[in-house]
């Protein structure tokens, strides 16, 4: 085996691997030597996955993403369901009941106060209403589901 100081210094991906130590004390192994990826390092270490873009959205449109990051494994569709409301939509049962929170704010919008709620309506669809269309311009929206 070589010496530490002979592998070049990277920097990681998410699908890169880590030799570590799974701890355990049952089974014919104790504390068996496996390896885990970065990504699940991450994971595990913040206790929750992220959905995180910026938003904005205009006239009589769907909300507009330019997602940031996404490590929840779904896929997200926007959609205006009427004046001033959204919903997104995930491809799988991310938005788990009492584990599940948003952070959204206006962005670029020069008006000085945007009413914001939002609701988890199922364990896929999360409902933003904003009180009217065109009120948010680059706001950063973040979902984060704890694990």
């Amino acid at each position: 085996m070589a010496r530490i100081i002979a592998y070049p210094e990277v920097v990681p991906s998410v699908d890169d691997y880590l030799v570590g130590t799974q701890k355990t004390t049952s089974g014919n192994q104790t504390n068996p030597t496996k390896n885990f990826t970065v990504k699940d390092v991450v994971t595990a270490g913040l206790g929750y996955t992220v959905y995180t873009a910026l938003l904005t959205q205009a006239g009589t449109a769907a909300p507009v993403a330019t997602i940031l990051k996404n490590n929840t494994g779904a896929t997200f569709t926007w959609a205006r369901t009427s004046s001033g409301t959204y919903t997104i939509t995930a491809s799988s049962n991310v938005f788990t009941s009492n584990k599940t929170l948003i952070f959204i704010n206006k962005g670029e919008i020069s008006s000085t106060y945007v009413y914001v709620t939002w609701t988890r309506t199922s364990d896929t669809v999360i409902t933003i209403t904003l009180g009217g269309d065109g009120r948010i311009t680059n706001g950063s929206f973040e979902i984060r589901v704890y694990s």
